[in-house]
């Protein structure tokens, strides 16, 4: 019998399991897709630890994970454009990607580009698009300034080079381990921590249009400091910031569609966006993913291969 992961009440990463369930069949307008590859996000260990209750609320047994990426295995009723054997990129809202097996909706697939390596399909829906909305909606303009906070993590990764490739200088807050792959990819990096305004002022030459937060508090108090006006300031991490100061909170949600997984994928297959994959790991290893992923320090996603 195939396997996916499951937690039956919130916790920490002990209460993940992966066990063994029914092989799903798809419905109309469903495709079943082997899973080569799935991206883990901060968002599901918070929803997890029962953190984000009130906005997401689990039904146990809970089974987790939104990103993926395989093979076409079987076709639903009223499916076209799609055959047997095709290798997709996706996304499922029903939190059941950590699986050899998983249905999706056939709005919510493309067809994977060739040059799009499978740990960066499987790894590419929630922090793609929720990069591409956080870019959007601080308006970001050829030759401006912008600060991005955790900019080498998951999410911050692809604002970084959303936003050089929309023309802006950027920014990067980050530890100094991850000052190279910043300067790599285009951007300036500063180091966070006490002393960080002036760092950043003088980085951006007291030039400052945009700030973007994928990290999550004291982010949005330091780009008011900064100056930045709040229409452009946007964070995908500080909900009660956002709503204290009036600041923008566009993530995932503002993008979610296969047309933004299409040209990010094409981003990635045109050489002009990577995803930097900072671990792989086995279905069975989804413990030791989530630890690795809750330290909150790694370069870029950490993926699942089932």
């Amino acid at each position: 019998m195939p396997k996916a992961v499951r937690f039956e009440k919130y916790g920490g990463i002990d209460v993940l399991n992966v066990v063994e369930v029914e092989r799903p069949a798809p419905g109309e307008r469903q495709l079943l897709v082997k899973v080569l590859a799935a991206g883990t996000n901060p968002g599901e260990a918070m929803i997890r630890q029962g953190f984000l209750h009130d906005r997401f609320p689990a039904t146990f047994p809970s089974g987790q994970g939104s990103d993926l990426a395989g093979i076409v295995e079987e076709l639903g009723a009223g499916v076209a454009g799609f055959a047997v054997g095709d290798e997709v990129i996706g996304f499922t809202d029903k939190r059941a990607s950590h699986a050899e097996y998983v249905l999706v909706e056939k709005d919510q697939l493309i067809h994977r580009p060739a040059a799009v390596p499978w740990e960066q399909a499987g790894a590419l829906f929630v922090a793609g698009t929720t990069a591409y909305a956080a870019v959007r909606a601080v308006d970001l303009k050829r030759g401006e300034t912008v600060v991005v906070s955790g900019a080498a993590g998951g999410v911050g990764s692809l604002v970084v080079q959303l936003a050089k490739h929309a023309g802006a200088t950027v920014i990067g807050l980050a530890s100094g381990a991850h000052h190279a792959w910043l300067a790599r990819h285009g951007a300036v990096p500063v180091t966070y921590g006490e002393g960080v305004g002036d760092r950043v002022r003088a980085a951006a030459h007291n030039r400052i249009d945009a700030f973007i937060d994928t990290f999550g508090a004291p982010y949005v108090e330091l780009a008011l400091e900064l100056g930045v006006p709040r229409e452009r300031i946007n964070t995908i991490a500080d909900f009660p910031g956002a709503a204290k100061h009036g600041v923008k909170a566009e993530g995932n949600a503002a993008a979610a569609s296969a047309d933004v997984l299409r040209e990010l994928a094409a981003l990635i297959a045109g050489g002009n966006l990577e995803i930097p994959v900072a671990g792989v790991y086995r279905l069975d290893e989804v413990r030791e993913a989530f630890r690795e992923l809750e330290r909150r320090h790694t370069n870029g996603k950490i993926v699942l291969r089932p």
